[in-house]
C-alpha cells in the first residue's frame, strides 16, 4: 500500500492540531512516519485478465431491486451492487459465509478483512445466532430464516439502522443521520466533491492520497453542522475512512496499463448509482451496478486489514484529529476528543496507539468491552451471540502481543449526546 511521502513531511504544520488533542503527539506521528515508510513498498503487481474479470452476464446479469417488494439495499454501494448481480441474494438478506465468498470473489478483498466486517455485521446488525447467520444490507426485513431466530428479542436493524455501530457520520457520501434524517441515502452534494476530487488518468493507490482535501472536508462539515456529531473508534475512525479508501482499492478498474488499479469517472458513477454528468448527476437508489469490461484486484493482491490500517494512518499523518475518538458536545463546532488514557483505564494513550499494532489492538478490545452492553436487548444470549465475533477478533489479535485492555471507563462518552441518542457507540 502506497504512502505519498508528502505526508511526512506535513508533520510539521500539524502541531496546532496536536494541541488542540493532546492525546495524539508529535512522537505519535513520527512512529507512524516511520511505520508508513517502512511499510509503503509494495510488491510488483501483475494483471490477468482471465483470472481478475468480473463476469456481469449470466447468473450475475444486473437485475433492477424490488424495493417495493421488500428487497433491501443500504448504504454500502458495494454490497448493493453485488445483491443487484446475484453475487448476494436479490432480496438484500444475505448469510455471513455468501457475503465473505461474494467480496473476495468480485472485490479481491482478502478473507482477514471480509471475513471481520461480515461477521461484525451479522452479530451487531443481523442474527449471529440463526442457522444460517447474516444480516440484511439495508433496513430490517419481514423474511424468515436468516433473522428469525428463536434467540432474538426484537427484529435486527440492518445495516440502514446501524448508526454508530457500524455506519458514522462523515461518510464520503452519505450524510450524516440526525442532520439529514437518513444515513443510507447519497447526497448528491457529496458525491459531486467526491468526484472532483479523483484525480484522473492516475493510479488508484495515488488518487486514494489525492483525496485527503476531500476527507478533511467532510470531517469539518460534520463539526460545523451536525450538533450531535459522534466519532466512536470503530464506526467513525475505522469504517469512516473505509467509505474514501473502498472505492480506488475494490471500485478501480485493473488493466495491463493500471494493474494497480484506476478508478475512472463513470465506473465511480455506476458502482454509486449516479449517472448524468457534473453538475447535473441523478441518483437511483439500489441501482448500484458493476460495470462491463471491468476487473479486480490482482490475483495474491487481496485487500487486507493491515493495507486498509496503512490507508487510514497516511490521513492521520495529516490530521490527527481522523484517529481521535470523540465528537460535538451539544453544539455545532465544539469537538472535543476522548482522553485514550482514561477511557482504556491507563493501557493505552495517543503516543501508544501509533507503536506496532496497537491501533489494531486498542479497537478490536474495545468492541470486546462495549459489545455485550450494546447487544443487551437484541439477544436473549449474548454472550452465545457474541461467540463469533469473539472468535473472529481473537484470530486477527493472535501474535500481536497486545496490551490487554481489562475494562472502558464508559464515563468519558457522558459528555457526547451523539453518544447518547443513538444508543452508544462503538
Amino acid at each position: 500500500m502506497r504512502f505519498s511521502l508528502s505526508a511526512v513531511a506535513l508533520i510539521g504544520v500539524s502541531f496546532s492540531h496536536v494541541a488542540a488533542f493532546p492525546h495524539l503527539n508529535a512522537q505519535a506521528l513520527q512512529d507512524l512516519a516511520k511505520q508508513a515508510t517502512h511499510e509503503r513498498t509494495k510488491r510488483s503487481v501483475g494483471f490477468d485478465p482471465v483470472a481478475q474479470h468480473v463476469s456481469t452476464t449470466g447468473e450475475h446479469a444486473w437485475v433492477a431491486p424490488n424495493l417495493a417488494a421488500g428487497d433491501k439495499r443500504g448504504p454500502c454501494p458495494g454490497l448493493n451492487a453485488l445483491a443487484n448481480h446475484g453475487y448476494l441474494p436479490h432480496n438484500g438478506i444475505a448469510p455471513a459465509t455468501t457475503i465473505i465468498q461474494a467480496v473476495t470473489q468480485a472485490y479481491g478483498m482478502a478473507l482477514d478483512l471480509g471475513t471481520f466486517l461480515a461477521v461484525y455485521g451479522t452479530v451487531f446488525d443481523g442474527d449471529s445466532i440463526s442457522l444460517t447467520p447474516g444480516y440484511s444490507i439495508g433496513g430490517p426485513s419481514a423474511l424468515g430464516g436468516i433473522l428469525s431466530s428463536l434467540g432474538l428479542q426484537r427484529s435486527p436493524s440492518g445495516l440502514s439502522g446501524s448508526h454508530n455501530n457500524y455506519e458514522g457520520d462523515t461518510s464520503a457520501t452519505r450524510g450524516d443521520l440526525y442532520v439529514f434524517g437518513n444515513d443510507d441515502q447519497l447526497q448528491i452534494p457529496f458525491f459531486q466533491q467526491y468526484y472532483d476530487a479523483l484525480l484522473t488518468d492516475t493510479p488508484a493507490p495515488q488518487q486514494y492520497s489525492g483525496l485527503f482535501r476531500f476527507r478533511q472536508a467532510r470531517f469539518n462539515d460534520s463539526i460545523a453542522t451536525n450538533p450531535y456529531f459522534f466519532f466512536p473508534q470503530f464506526a467513525g475512525v475505522l469504517v469512516a475512512p473505509a467509505g474514501y479508501a473502498f472505492p480506488p482499492a475494490m471500485m478501480a478498474n485493473h488493466s495491463a496499463k493500471y494493474p494497480q488499479g484506476y478508478l475512472d469517472k463513470e465506473t465511480f458513477k455506476s458502482f454509486f448509482a449516479v449517472s448524468g454528468t457534473s453538475g447535473k448527476f441523478t441518483y437511483q437508489p439500489g441501482y448500484e451496478r458493476i460495470p462491463d469490461n471491468w476487473y479486480k484486484r490482482a490475483i495474491g493482491d487481496e485487500y487486507t486489514i493491515p493495507a486498509f490500517l496503512l490507508n487510514v494512518l497516511e490521513f492521520a499523518l495529516q490530521d490527527p484529529r481522523l484517529l481521535s475518538v470523540g465528537g460535538n458536545t451539544g453544539t455545532t463546532n465544539s469537538f472535543t476528543g476522548v482522553d485514550v488514557t482514561a477511557l482504556s483505564k491507563g493501557v493505552f494513550s495517543g503516543a501508544t496507539l501509533a507503536q506496532g499494532n496497537n491501533l489494531q489492538c486498542f479497537t478490536f478490545q474495545l468492541i470486546q468491552s462495549e459489545a455485550s452492553g450494546f447487544l443487551t436487548g437484541l439477544y436473549e444470549d449474548v454472550t452465545k451471540a457474541l461467540q463469533p465475533l469473539t472468535d473472529s477478533i481473537n484470530s486477527n489479535l493472535k501474535g500481536l502481543g497486545c496490551p490487554q485492555l481489562v475494562g472502558l471507563d464508559q464515563s468519558q462518552y457522558s459528555k457526547y449526546p451523539g453518544y447518547t441518542k443513538s444508543g452508544g457507540g462503538i
